[in-house]
């Protein structure tokens, strides 16, 4: 079991790269969540501004 983990003397750099590969994936699938997250609160902020400013017309 540790020859096939060893990778015939290739394991760090097989073991980093799918490490940054997994990396990189999770980052690509949290952006977007991210980034909605973000704009839902920006939207709710000017939603509540404009409520506001109607209110007090």
């Amino acid at each position: 079991m540790s020859d096939v983990l060893a990778m015939g003397g290739y394991a760090n750099y097989v073991w980093i790269s799918f490490a940054l590969f997994v990396f990189v994936l999770l980052l690509d699938a949290l952006a977007p969540l991210l980034r909605r997250r973000q704009l839902l609160i920006h939207l709710r902020g000017q939603f509540r501004r404009q409520q506001a400013r109607r209110n007090s017309a």
